[in-house]
């Protein structure tokens, strides 16, 4: 039994420790940052700041002194005297603390800052955001992690981090002076003699408190963490039902979302019952420790001051110093719930961050399970050999030979689910399977999905999306608005409105067309990207393509028919009718060209 514990000691070490390890490495680059000097200025004017904080912490405990022993002297003069003092160490607390003040939250902010950066500009990139919904991993509300978790990690880890290098400061501080002051305690019946016992008393009040308060709070950690979890599922489905509020009106499918809305607050108010009989625990505990700490140095010291032995002012000073002693040695038990806030939303930052990682570590190895993506020398795009899978490695395509050159137009139709996950394979999303893709190297590709993004904003700015506004000339976007059929949207450019509920979907089809026009790429990829048209709007669009754009090669996905007259040919791609998976080493032929 003894031997199982001690492994289960060492294990809970060597995770912490390798908790430890994860969190530096992710956050603390910041002290060596392009910012650095500023950023390692604001922490060296804290810690300075908050030596300052300990010296009045320490002027006041004489100044204690000083004053009981004038009113035990009844001096008016010491009295009036100590008032004086008094109105300068209240002066110089007070721009101290609003200094250290301002100096904190702008390291703090500076910080989240930093860090919200780092994870934002790894999650919003080469399709990283689009790729984690289809990966196995705890990073579920990346936006609740980003937003919420990075603040209070960086907001609670400096708060905690001042708190513990005060606390230490102070236990060095008023360890000398608890025990110059409490003398030495005399055991009645035997010679010996206990210097400084105070000092000791103090040891055995904070560290019976320490275990007893860590006994107490140890649940805490645990329903803290469920607690956030809980928290960010109830906003992403809030946030979720917000977004299609469209699509639920239509459906009449409120009461459903009332319901997975109240399931979902029911499951955080399960866990705040947890952490409130978690939270009952500590705060009760934290009650009576406080309470007795004011009055248990008196007690204990009351007998020499009534030999004599010591004056007013030093009682008071020793219960002073006794307090604050207790107070720097109690800091792991005063702060335990913000450790566990803090372990919590770090520790879902870190899931996010290291599953990215993950994900580009995958990317990077040469398993033959992912797409490779290539430039191409020539003017062209091709597929090699290209075999598209599921993430869990079900073949739904396999060896794709597809070539496509500058100024055609081709027509793909098939299986929906096979053309879009080619379109997500072009587009660099989807990298289950194995082949290449080789993208032209003379110029950009364009993708339109069948849904354009329209941010919200005024309408000239999601036209230009997602370059600025000042990168379309006003001659541009109007003759761009004309060509796609939008010319009656010109008035409204500078609107601000949420477009894709403002407008229906055919209009916000052509303003993809007007996007297409103004930024007139060499390569476009459509994605059912005509399928709100009718026929004849369908033909006209299209043809309107060919005359702005005569020299751009079209990759049409569309199951409209009628629309092969309008292309150089058609492909048609067909998912397996075999179950099979991308490790089994075996090819059928899916595609089809005419």
């Amino acid at each position: 039994m003894a031997s199982t514990g001690g492994n289960e000691a060492a294990t809970v070490r060597t995770e912490r420790r390798e908790f430890t390890r994860r969190a530096l490495r992710l956050a603390a680059p910041y002290w060596n940052s392009a910012r650095k000097w500023r950023v390692r200025g604001a922490t060296g004017a804290l810690l300075l700041l908050t030596l300052a904080q300990v010296a009045l912490a320490v002027w006041t405990n004489y100044w204690h002194r000083e004053l009981f022993d004038a009113l035990e002297a009844r001096s008016v003069a010491g009295v009036l005297r100590q008032v004086a003092v008094f109105a300068l160490i209240f002066a110089v607390t007070l721009a101290v603390t609003a200094v250290h003040l301002m100096v904190k939250r702008w390291l703090q902010l500076d910080w989240r800052r930093w860090l919200t950066d780092r994870v934002i500009g790894r999650w919003m990139a080469t399709g990283r955001h689009y790729r984690l919904l289809f990966t196995a991993g705890e990073h579920d509300n990346p936006d609740g992690r980003i937003a919420e978790d990075i603040r209070i990690f960086t907001e609670t880890t400096i708060a905690l981090a001042h708190t513990l290098v005060f606390s230490l400061l102070m236990l060095g501080s008023f360890i000398e002076i608890l025990w110059s002051v409490s003398g030495s305690l005399h055991v009645p019946g035997t010679s010996l003699h206990v210097p400084g016992y105070l000092v000791w008393l103090a040891f055995v009040y904070a560290g019976s408190g320490t275990l007893l308060g860590w006994s107490f709070g140890r649940p805490l950690v645990r329903t803290t963490n469920a607690l956030q979890t809980a928290e960010a599922d109830f906003r992403f489905g809030l946030a979720r039902a917000r977004e299609h509020s469209e699509a639920i009106a239509l459906l009449h499918g409120e009461p459903l979302e009332r319901t997975n809305a109240t399931r979902r607050f029911q499951r955080i108010a399960r866990t705040w019952y947890r952490q409130s009989r978690a939270y009952m625990g500590i705060v009760s505990f934290s009650t009576g420790y406080g309470a007795l700490l004011p009055v248990f140095p008196i007690l204990v010291a009351a007998p020499q001051y009534i030999s004599g032995a010591i004056s007013l002012g030093v009682l008071m000073q020793a219960a002073q110093a006794f307090q604050r002693l207790t107070s720097a040695l109690s800091w792991p038990v005063d702060n335990l719930g913000d450790m566990a806030r803090t372990r919590a939303s770090i520790d879902r930052v870190l899931s996010l961050y290291e599953d990215m990682e993950r994900l580009d570590a995958e990317a990077r190895v040469p398993d033959g399970h992912r797409i490779t993506i290539e430039r191409a020398p020539k003017a062209r795009l091709a597929t090699q050999e290209l075999c598209i899978a599921e993430p869990d490695g079900r073949i739904v395509l396999e060896r794709l030979d597809l070539e496509i050159r500058r100024g055609e137009r081709v027509l793909v139709a098939g299986d929906p689910a096979v053309t879009s996950a080619l379109f997500k394979v072009l587009g660099g999303l989807w990298p289950w399977g194995s082949g290449r893709v080789l993208l032209p190297g003379d110029g950009a590709l364009l993708f339109v999905p069948q849904r354009p993004f329209l941010p919200e904003g005024t309408l000239r700015h999601a036209l230009c999306y997602p370059h600025a506004v000042d990168a379309c000339s006003e001659e541009a976007i109007l003759r761009a608005l004309e060509c796609s059929g939008c010319a009656w949207l010109a008035p409204r450019l500078d609107e601000s409105d949420n477009w894709e509920q403002a407008l229906p979907l055919r209009a916000q089809q052509r303003l993809g067309f007007a996007r297409v026009l103004l930024r007139r790429p060499a390569w476009i990829l459509l994605e059912e990207a005509t399928d709100a048209f009718d026929p004849r709007g369908e033909r006209l669009i299209l043809e309107m393509l060919r005359h702005e754009l005569p020299n751009s090669a079209l990759l049409t996905i569309s199951f409209h028919s009628g629309l092969e007259a309008l292309h150089d040919r058609k492909i048609v791609l067909n998912r397996l009718t075999e179950t099979r998976f991308l490790f089994n080493g075996r090819r059928v032929n899916g595609a089809s060209s005419h």
